[in-house]
């Protein structure tokens, strides 16, 4: 079975890449079809895809194309149109919900696309670009969309079976394609004991040289990790995820924060400045931004974080509360999306229902009244492990040729 893969663009290592690289263990020899590879945006997950064969379109060889990401949207049909897949039994979409890769001429193949969401600038869904925020670009804006919309409806209908990666997309493929999907949770990427066995804290809880250079990044070089002194958040820093409100409400209650991942569209300085404005100067900040760190150091400032914090609006499914619980730390998180199929309510986290600083303090002080047992969280999280996707992607495959 002749196997390809294609993916919208590589850029960033969020959720979405994370499926697409466990769906590249189940098919090592597929070849991977993507309009831009740009690794040097990768930070400490590059040489996660070295060795990959990967091709790319014509893009890759425009100038600034790391720029060019949200603009290219409008040709992206053309970019995987070009795509030659004559040779392939079986096309596997990951559409992230930035293009419209479904769009192929896939010939004789069969093609499987895995959503993780329709596109959500094109359906009403909270974007990390404020582009409504500039009359012109509104106007130019909704122009666009209604006829991305269109291709974006047209290239659903070249997909043979559609898996999305919880029922809250299940819902929106339904909604915006009219089309039935089969719902396979996206993969937790490392398990609590991978953690433990490739970090050691030394020194009152500072990282040791070796572990800088097994993944510590500039940022992260000299935070500290005292179990249960700090509440976690982090990801992908995009307005969606609402990473702002977290901090804001953190800083004003002066607890303890570390923050991990980069940030997008210079939403991370937006975070730090709104700190500065907080009146609370006669204290110092505990809030502390790591930067991206690799998966052992995340998953240890997890498994010795209080809780981990997530107030993503309109979440596709959520992949980071899930690794949180997977090392047994609880979870608070905005009652919206995927996260309401992963947590379990005053079991494995607990749930606040505005995106306000006064909900979500609210929150913070009714999870300190709680006790949630490590032994829960980890069991639930077993539920969304990679070994069970990829089992269910081996299935599903096999069972459509």
């Amino acid at each position: 079975m002749r196997v390809a893969l294609v993916h919208d663009y590589i850029k960033e290592y969020g959720g979405a890449e994370r499926v697409l690289e466990a769906l590249h263990e189940i098919y090592p020899d597929a070849p991977v079809f993507t309009s831009l590879y740009i690794p040097e945006f990768l930070g400490p997950h590059r040489e996660r895809f070295e060795n990959w064969d990967i091709r790319t379109s014509i893009a890759q060889f425009l100038p600034f194309k790391a720029k060019l990401i949200s603009p290219l949207r409008i040709i992206a049909p053309l970019l995987f149109k070009s795509f030659d897949f004559s040779d392939f039994d079986v096309v596997i979409v990951s559409a992230t919900g930035a293009y419209n890769p479904n769009i192929i001429s896939k010939k004789i193949a069969v093609q499987i696309c895995y959503c993780h969401t329709p596109p959500r600038y094109l359906y009403g869904f909270a974007t990390a670009r404020e582009w409504k925020n500039n009359v012109i670009f509104r106007v130019l804006g909704e122009l666009a969309n209604h006829f991305l919309r269109l291709v974006d409806f047209r290239s659903a209908q070249n997909v043979d079976f559609f898996i999305a990666n919880s029922q809250n997309v299940a819902a929106r493929v339904r909604k915006f394609y009219r089309k039935n999907s089969t719902v396979i949770y996206p993969p937790v990427g490392l398990s609590a004991e991978v953690a433990s066995k490739n970090f050691r804290v030394h020194n009152a809880g500072k990282i040791s040289d070796s572990d800088k250079a097994n993944g510590a990044n500039a940022h992260s070089e000299n935070f500290e990790i005292s179990p249960r002194s700090y509440y976690l958040t982090g990801g992908r820093l995009a307005r969606p995820k609402h990473i702002d409100l977290i901090v804001e409400t953190c800083a004003k209650l002066n607890l303890s924060l570390k923050v991990f991942g980069r940030g997008f569209a210079g939403f991370e300085e937006e975070i730090k400045n709104k700190i500065l404005n907080i009146k609370n100067t006669n204290k110092k900040s505990k809030i502390e931004f790591l930067g991206e760190i690799k998966d052992n150091i995340k998953l240890e400032l997890m498994r010795n974080a209080k809780a981990f914090i997530i107030a993503a609006e309109d979440e596709d499914f959520g992949i980071t509360p899930v690794e949180a619980m997977s090392v047994g730390t609880p979870v608070i998180a905005y009652r919206s999306g995927g996260v309401l199929e992963s947590i379990i309510a005053e079991r494995t986290g607990l749930f606040f229902n505005e995106l306000s600083i006064d909900h979500l303090s609210k929150a913070i002080k009714q999870f300190n009244n709680l006790t949630i047992r490590p032994e829960d969280c980890i069991f639930q999280a077993q539920k969304f492990s990679k070994e069970r996707f990829k089992k269910e992607i081996s299935a599903f495959v096999e069972n459509k040729i």
